[in-house]
């Protein structure tokens, strides 16, 4: 059998129509628009907004989110007409298998560990250190890092870290929810989006009054504007290149936020467990996406009125916390919601780990359904229906990876997983749609060639734009995963065993 052989389109939906074995079916559009929200919305709001426009598009980063915004929309289509078409949890993975072939579909899978496992890890340490912050460092530097890092203080005594404390324990509050139910989770997920939301909106009112037109003009860099040096002379910030200043800046800002947008696929992977998916899917992805945008671009708008764009140039000086360094510096009376957005941050941070487990654990079901990992992954709860082995073995991995491993370690990891989701989600659309026109489609992609087309070679583009430490380390962590499949998931696999071979979905009528 071809290493591309496909499994069809109702193996794959008799797999998510067996109800009583099955995942349950709990989430409405309300509840996986708030995973999307959960997913999208955590610290890369309140640090890239900063970065992009002092790197690049000063007050036009509200320009550089709708750009971004535009680029996540075309593969934000895409998964809208898949996730209502297949809805099960495989999201990108269970795409890929239908339209490209198991070899393809096992390598968007491996990848999609990068995505959400190693996303969650990384995410659990910046969890821990805002933890810390916000309780005024009084966590032992040596029970909040991890072993291959210390420092020496101003006495000159050496700390070396023993484990990642918080972030381990995150994880597991965390993983313990997840496996007490899907509907808790979308909950509890719920109260942490509304909790954060509502601090951005707070931020954005009372931040309103306080923007000065003047940190507005030039709305744009110039393109003569001086480069920036630290106290050194190291310089620190250079407008001289084309996406550095005026338009070019705005695409340059672009490409710095598009990473603040990533999350939003998460909701397919729930998509076994929404009760009118070929509804609700659709309402939950692209909804997610436009709540976020319209928040994004309004935050953008407020942060850089209020502040100049200049203070955001050295990290030092306001990029890192620069919503905390706005209101310190020029929103005089607020300090205590300088505290307030570290709250929100710490919510982004819960409720992104929250969907990205969620994910991978549902990716990690469907793919032990087809047998290319092993049954443990598949294995449901007697009593909550959540694949809980998946989630304790998720959280082993992650929980290692977090309690010992340097944060800076999984790099950009994360979004070359994503980018080449959406890259292979977005060209599974046209191909589904020039080999089987007539399948039923609830939700269509509209210009489905174009857009499809314009939303993998942005993302490629992307991916080609990552840095080639990180491109190294994914073509490494790919090669593991081609030795793993032809080692154990070819062999096991159920398309490739007739006696295996999923029922169809008549045997469940």
């Amino acid at each position: 059998m071809s290493l591309f052989a496909k499994k069809s389109l109702d193996q794959m939906l008799a797999q998510a129509a067996d109800g009583e074995k099955g995942l349950k079916r709990t989430l409405g559009a309300g509840n996986l628009i708030a995973l999307g929200i959960g997913a999208i919305i955590g610290a890369g709001l309140f640090v890239r907004t900063a970065a992009a426009a002092g790197e690049a598009a000063g007050p036009a980063v509200t320009l550089s989110f709708i750009v971004a915004a535009i680029g996540c929309a075309f593969a934000g289509l895409c998964y809208a007409e898949f996730a209502a078409m297949i809805p099960i949890a495989g999201s990108a993975y269970a795409y890929s298998y239908v339209t490209m072939g198991e070899l393809i579909a096992w390598i968007i899978g491996w990848a999609l560990i990068m995505e959400y496992a190693l996303g969650a890890a990384t995410v659990s340490i910046a969890w821990s250190e805002y933890l810390n912050k916000l309780l005024g460092g009084g966590i032992p530097y040596e029970w909040c890092h991890s072993p291959f890092e210390s420092f020496t203080d101003t006495a000159g005594v050496l700390h070396k870290g023993i484990i990642n404390a918080p972030a381990l324990l995150i994880l597991l509050l965390l993983t313990l929810l997840l496996i007490k139910g899907t509907q808790e989770s979308a909950m509890v997920n719920a109260i942490i989006v509304f909790v954060k939301v509502a601090i951005v909106i707070i931020f954005i009112a009372i931040g309103w009054h306080f923007i000065k037109p003047e940190n507005h003009s030039p709305y744009l860099i110039p393109e003569n504007t001086a480069a920036v040096k630290d106290s050194a002379g190291k310089v620190i910030a250079d407008y001289s290149g084309w996406n550095k200043h005026g338009w070019g800046g705005v695409l340059g800002g672009a490409a710095i936020v598009f990473f603040a947008f990533i999350g939003f696929d998460a909701v397919s992977t729930a998509a076994q467990e929404a009760k009118n998916p070929k509804r609700d899917m659709p309402i939950g992805i692209l909804g997610s996406l436009v709540i976020c945008t319209v928040l994004y671009i309004l935050f953008g708008h407020v942060l850089t009125g209020v502040a100049n764009w200049k203070d955001f140039v050295d990290p030092e000086k306001g990029r890192e916390a620069s919503v905390a360094y706005a209101i310190s510096t020029y929103m005089h009376g607020y300090g205590w919601l300088a505290t307030a957005v570290t709250v929100a941050i710490l919510a982004g941070f819960s409720s992104v780990i929250l969907v990205m487990l969620m994910g991978q654990s549902r990716i990690f079901y469907t793919m032990s359904n087809d047998g290319l990992i092993p049954k443990a992954f598949g294995v449901l709860h007697p009593k909550f229906k959540t694949p809980y082995k998946a989630n304790w073995i998720l959280f082993l991995f992650v929980g290692a990876f977090a309690a010992f491993v340097p944060g800076s370690i999984a790099g950009d990891l994360t979004s070359f997983g994503t980018l080449f989701a959406f890259v292979l989600v977005s060209l599974g659309v046209w191909i589904l749609r020039v080999k089987s026109p007539h399948i039923q489609r609830p939700f269509k992609t509209p210009m489905a060639p174009v857009v499809s087309v314009l939303g993998a070679v942005i993302c490629l583009a992307m991916i080609v734009g990552l840095d080639k430490r990180t491109l190294m380390v994914a073509f490494g962590w790919m090669v593991i995963g081609l030795i793993v499949y032809f080692s154990y998931s070819k062999k096991n696999s159920k398309l490739r065993n007739p006696s295996d071979i999923l029922p169809k979905a008549s045997d469940f009528e």
